[in-house]
């Protein structure tokens, strides 16, 4: 059993998995949560401040949300967050497209496709030869 302190209230919880908080205030999270998915369908265009600020939320927990990719800005918003890997501004998730293609390409490199194992036939042996063990 592994009991903590949660980050959030300070109050003790038996720690399951997942961010440091206990269940009280998960459910708490998950009704902001709610909250800010629905001003961002009805305010698009909001920026990552304005969002903060109208919810009471951080600016680090929605960022969090969008590498989650439970948050999406949409296509036409000037928001964004950076790449983890190479700071192009992108909608949702942790790394750009180019990024995520480069890192697919580099692990179907590093994983080599098993080469069959060739066997040769066996040699016919000479029955009449004597033979000696080094000893």
């Amino acid at each position: 059993m592994d009991v903590r302190t949660c980050k959030s209230c300070k109050r003790i919880f038996n720690y399951l998995s997942g961010p440091v908080i206990c269940p009280s205030c998960v459910e708490k999270l998950e009704e902001k949560f709610k909250v800010v998915k629905d001003y961002i369908r009805s305010n698009p265009h909001a920026s990552l401040q304005d969002v903060s600020e109208a919810n009471e939320v951080s600016v680090k927990q929605l960022k969090t949300w969008v590498r989650e990719e439970r948050l999406k800005f949409s296509d036409d918003s000037q928001v964004g967050i950076e790449c983890m890997n190479c700071g192009a501004m992108i909608k949702f998730g942790k790394y750009c497209d180019a990024c995520k293609g480069k890192m697919i390409n580099t692990l179907n490199h590093a994983v080599e496709q098993p080469q069959p194992v060739k066997t040769e036939a066996p040699k016919k042996s000479d029955g009449n030869r004597m033979r000696f063990l080094d000893t």
